[in-house]
C-alpha cells in the first residue's frame, strides 16, 4: 500500500513573488523599480538553472492567490488585498481572478497621485501614496517632524530625493511604533495622518473596483491600532453611500506570508480555469500526475 512514507513526492515547482510589474506568470519578466530591475529574466534564468516549472508573479498578487486558496476568497470573489510596510501594494481579485492588466502592472496602488507638491516617491514621480505612507515616508515625516534622527548619508537617493535607500527605515518606523505605544502624542499623529491618507485612497479604489472585502496586510500592520482611527474616519468619509458598510479586515503578519504567497502559485494551478500559469501551469500539473500513485 502507498503511503506518503514510500517515497518522495517531487517537487512541482517553484512560486517567486517580487515587488515589480510581471509581465506574464509563466515567462516571468520583471520590472522591479525598487530593485533597480529592467526587464529582468527572472523566470528564464530560474527555469535553466532548476530545471523546474516557474512562475513568477507580483509579491502583492502571491499574496490575494493565498488568500483565494486558505483566506477570504474561500467565499468571496471579488476583494481587495492591500498591503503596507516597505511600499503600498494591492491585488484586485475579480470573479475568483487576480486581475493583472494588459502588461501584468494592475494594482500598483502605491503610485495613486495623492498630491504632486508631496515628496519624491521611488519611482521617480513627486506625492504618491507611498511617498506618504511607506515606511521611507513615514520615516522621512518623522524626521522633519523632530520624532527621529537625522538619516545616515547613504540612505538618500541622489537621483529621487527619496529615502527609499534607507537600511533603517523599518527598524524606525519600529521605534516610531514604540514611541506612540508610550503615549507620544507627535508619534500618534503621525501614524493617524498616515491613516486619513491611506483611508481616503482606499476609498477611491474601493469606489472603482466595488469588492466585497478589503483585507490588509503587511509588515505596517503591527503599528494598525494608530493608523486605525484615521483611517477608518477617512475611509467611511470618502466611500459612496451604499458601499460604506464594506468589510475591512486587517490580519496578523510574518514574513513567512510572502513564501505563502509563492507557493501558492504553484499549488493554484489544478485550479487555473483561465489558464493564468500557461506552459509552466501545464508542467506543474503534469509533475503532479506523474506523482499520484
Amino acid at each position: 500500500m502507498w503511503s506518503p512514507r514510500s517515497r518522495r513526492l517531487p517537487l512541482l515547482g517553484v512560486g517567486v513573488g517580487v515587488p515589480g510589474s510581471v509581465d506574464d506568470q509563466a515567462v516571468g519578466t520583471v520590472n522591479a523599480p525598487t530593485l533597480g530591475w529592467q526587464a529582468m529574466p527572472v523566470g528564464e534564468r530560474l527555469r535553466r538553472s532548476l530545471s523546474l516549472p516557474v512562475l513568477v508573479e507580483n509579491d502583492v498578487n502571491a499574496l490575494a492567490a493565498a488568500e483565494r486558496l486558505y483566506g477570504r476568497g474561500r467565499t468571496h470573489r471579488d476583494f481587495l488585498v492591500l498591503t503596507i510596510g516597505r511600499g503600498v501594494g494591492a491585488a484586485i481579485v475579480m470573479d475568483g481572478r487576480v486581475y493583472r492588466g494588459a502588461r501584468g502592472g494592475a494594482g500598483e496602488f502605491g503610485h495613486v497621485p495623492v498630491d504632486p507638491s508631496g515628496p519624491m516617491c521611488g519611482c521617480g514621480t513627486a506625492g504618491c501614496l507611498e511617498a506618504f505612507v511607506g515606511s521611507a515616508g513615514l520615516v522621512t515625516a518623522a524626521r522633519s517632524k523632530g520624532l527621529l534622527g537625522e538619516a545616515p548619508a547613504s540612505a538618500e537617493d541622489p537621483h529621487s530625493g527619496a529615502a527609499t535607500g534607507d537600511p533603517g527605515a523599518r527598524a524606525a518606523v519600529d521605534e516610531l511604533g514604540r514611541a506612540a505605544a508610550a503615549g507620544d502624542r507627535a508619534a500618534q499623529d503621525l501614524f493617524d495622518e498616515a491613516g486619513r491618507i491611506l483611508g481616503r485612497s482606499t476609498a477611491g479604489l474601493i469606489n472603482v473596483v466595488d469588492p466585497e472585502v478589503v483585507v490588509i496586510l503587511g509588515e505596517g500592520v503591527a503599528n494598525w491600532p494608530f493608523w486605525q482611527v484615521g483611517f477608518d474616519r477617512a475611509v467611511r468619509a470618502q466611500l459612496m453611500p451604499g458601499r460604506r458598510d464594506i468589510s475591512i479586515e486587517v490580519e496578523s503578519w510574518d514574513e513567512t506570508s510572502w513564501a505563502q504567497g509563492a507557493a501558492a502559485l504553484v499549488l493554484a494551478t489544478p485550479f487555473d480555469a483561465a489558464g493564468a500559469a500557461g506552459e509552466q501551469g501545464r508542467l506543474v500539473r503534469a509533475r503532479l500526475i506523474g506523482a499520484t500513485p
